[in-house]
């Protein structure tokens, strides 16, 4: 278990960043300007893709460092505190490529340890508006032709998961594939209030080649086929569920995000001179604001760590997680984004005006974190609403 508990009543909290330590400075010192062009800074992703933060959530087979779920969200939060747009596309990274362990499976062990000992960086096109068809031209080459969306992080990225449909079988299909090969083009379409450097792009394929090797079926019930013991896996930590996985990590990068928020409203409290000549420090109702925030960053912080835990501890012993195990994890992360969207509400509430001006590190920061709690893996409306039917003994459904 890697916490430690703070006397300076934060309680609860993660240990810290082991791997990310070195680039926080320079993260955080481009992000204005990340945020201003729209892009993180080109020097920081090379730099980023040197470092083994890239490596953690790969296990040693694939040449990877096999960190614990805790670890990698303490990494996640301490650059989220710093950069939301880069802490959000590293996010993508470490859970899309969880996920795509397990789907390519022990036959794509020779690829993934190449991606993974040459630092390359992975994202997962798959939004709504997402529609690929391919056709397997023969026995070694699929053929991808259409558009994915949402791919965070696809201007930084070397591979991407395409979910396509067979033309064929008319069925799902999943690919992985080389971004840097011909017939893949990216198109700059994330114009948005929020993670304006996340690279929240369309990715095109025409005519675009995959090796068939790296295409695999895409069970509708993924969760049950990687639960099933008779499903070989690399190894036992991708039984877990990617969308549970990287909603406690969203929940932990929140925490980092507001607990940034926090600390820089307090600094500017302690030089603030109410009209009259009282200091805003003095005044009550600011120790009662300030105490809510703390209150709620703790409940935010010890919930989404002990779940990550509990992950690591079942994953360790190798149990096989259910479907209660699946849903208790998104619900503590979805919760603990929710305690830290009312935590930000109400740092934003004791600032008062000064907490509207543009161009401050608040205001991106705030804004920034509207896409937390709307993203699909952690919507409040879809993981309460299989909870509900959890509750009631009837069937969850694929919220997909």
């Amino acid at each position: 278990m890697s916490f430690t508990y703070n006397s300076d009543a934060e309680g609860l909290s993660p240990r810290s960043p082991a791997y990310v330590g070195p680039l926080l400075s320079d993260i955080g010192r481009q992000a204005a300007s990340a945020d201003a062009s729209r892009s993180i800074d080109s020097d920081l992703i090379a730099s980023i893709k040197k470092n083994d933060v890239m490596r953690l959530s790969a296990s040693p087979e694939i040449s990877g460092l096999d960190e614990t779920f805790v670890n990698i969200g303490s990494e996640l939060q301490a650059v989220a505190g710093q950069c939301t747009s880069t802490a959000w596309c590293l996010w993508n990274h470490l859970c899309t490529f969880h996920h795509f362990a397990g789907l390519l499976g022990k036959q794509n062990t020779d690829l993934l340890g190449d991606v993974v000992s040459k630092h390359e960086w992975v994202c997962f096109p798959a939004g709504a508006m997402s529609k690929v068809s391919g056709s397997q031209k023969d026995t070694d080459t699929y053929e991808l032709n259409g558009v994915a969306s949402f791919g965070s992080g696809s201007r930084y990225a070397d591979w991407a998961g395409v979910v396509f449909k067979e033309e064929a079988s008319q069925k799902p299909m999943f690919a992985f594939a080389n971004l840097h090969s011909p017939g893949i083009e990216i198109e700059k379409t994330w114009q948005a209030m929020s993670l304006r450097a996340s690279a929240t792009d369309h990715i095109h394929y025409t005519n675009a080649h995959v090796p068939s090797k790296s295409v695999v079926h895409l069970p509708y019930k993924y969760r049950e086929h990687f639960r099933n013991p008779n499903t070989e896996m690399i190894h036992h930590r991708y039984r877990e569920d990617w969308v549970a996985i990287s909603v406690m990590w969203l929940g932990a990068m929140a925490s980092g995000l507001v607990e940034a928020a926090f600390h820089e409203a307090i600094e500017s409290i302690q030089h603030r001179v109410a009209i009259v000549g009282t200091k805003m420090s003095d005044k009550p109702t600011i120790h009662i604001n300030l105490g809510k925030v703390r209150a709620l960053l703790n409940a935010a912080s010890d919930t989404v760590y002990s779940a990550l835990d509990e992950t690591d501890s079942r994953s360790a012993m190798k149990i096989i997680p259910t479907e209660n195990d699946y849903f208790r994890q998104c619900a503590s992360g979805m919760q603990a984004v929710q305690f830290c969207d009312e935590a930000l509400k109400i740092i934003l509430r004791t600032l008062g005006g000064n907490g509207l001006r543009e161009g401050t590190d608040f205001e991106r920061r705030y804004r920034d974190f509207q896409a937390m709690p709307l993203h699909i893996n952690g919507h409040v409306d879809r993981i309460t609403e299989q909870l509900g039917r959890l509750s009631l003994g009837m069937q969850t459904q694929n919220p997909f």
